[in-house]
């Protein structure tokens, strides 16, 4: 196993985008923004909060180095969390200092668990159970700003919100604002397109790029690599 990707269970949908788990081989981790925040558990390390980072980093795992996490949707961290995005943003912290004695009690209970992953489902699920849902109209505006030809004034006048307005009510829930978010969702875009076989150049124009030098030089920035060696990876 490499890397796995399981559904949220139902009653953790409106927060969570999936759980995952992977084994470290001899190739880093090219971690790529999404808008995210994920919780992570590594054998050895130990449970962390994963930030929506801005740009790529890399993990180096040692061969055969167990990791088990759950990626919440964008803008899902203050209703299920409590926690601000914007204070973790390309951070790693461990969850102790996020939660004390709940994050405690999480991290002991992982380093102990058989099945990291459902030990991840089991406190989120218990912690779904008293939490507030997602921002509704930070929604909105992130399946808005999925799309390939959005202008963030046109979203901010479609949502009844000045640009200013939208810009702290994306912030607040996600971590940046909509212009960077707009941004990751359209690099993640056109590399979906790519890994699915599309040419590069298609991948860049319906994802909403000009052509495929702004692809290249924007997935540069975000990703540190041009997109055929972020594909290839």
């Amino acid at each position: 196993m490499s890397y796995v990707e399981h559904p949220p269970p139902p009653g953790l949908a409106p927060w969570l985008e999936c759980t995952w788990e992977r084994r470290g081989d001899h190739r880093p981790v090219r971690v790529l923004p999404d808008g995210c925040v994920d919780i992570v558990w590594i054998e050895g390390v130990g449970t962390q909060v994963v930030g929506p980072n801005t740009t790529a980093f890399v993990v180096a795992l040692p061969p055969g180095t167990r990791v088990a996490g759950a990626r919440l949707r964008p803008g899902a961290a203050p209703g299920l969390f409590g926690l601000a995005p914007e204070s973790v943003v390309d951070a790693r912290v461990p969850v102790d200092d996020v939660w004390a004695a709940d994050g405690q009690r999480l991290a002991e209970s992982l380093e102990l668990a058989a099945d990291p992953v459902s030990g991840i489902r089991g406190w989120l699920g218990r912690r779904a159970a008293q939490a507030g849902q997602p921002d509704l109209l930070v929604r909105e505006a992130i399946l808005r700003l999925g799309r390939p030809d959005v202008e963030i004034r046109r979203l901010a006048d479609e949502l009844c919100l000045s640009e200013r307005q939208l810009h702290r009510r994306v912030a607040a829930a996600v971590g940046y604002g909509p212009k960077r978010l707009a941004r990751v969702l359209r690099l993640q875009r056109a590399l979906a397109a790519g890994r699915a076989g599309d040419d590069l150049v298609r991948a860049a124009l319906e994802a909403g790029y000009c052509d495929q030098a702004h692809f290249a030089n924007d997935c540069r920035a975000l990703a540190g690599l041009p997109p055929t060696l972020v594909l290839a990876g």
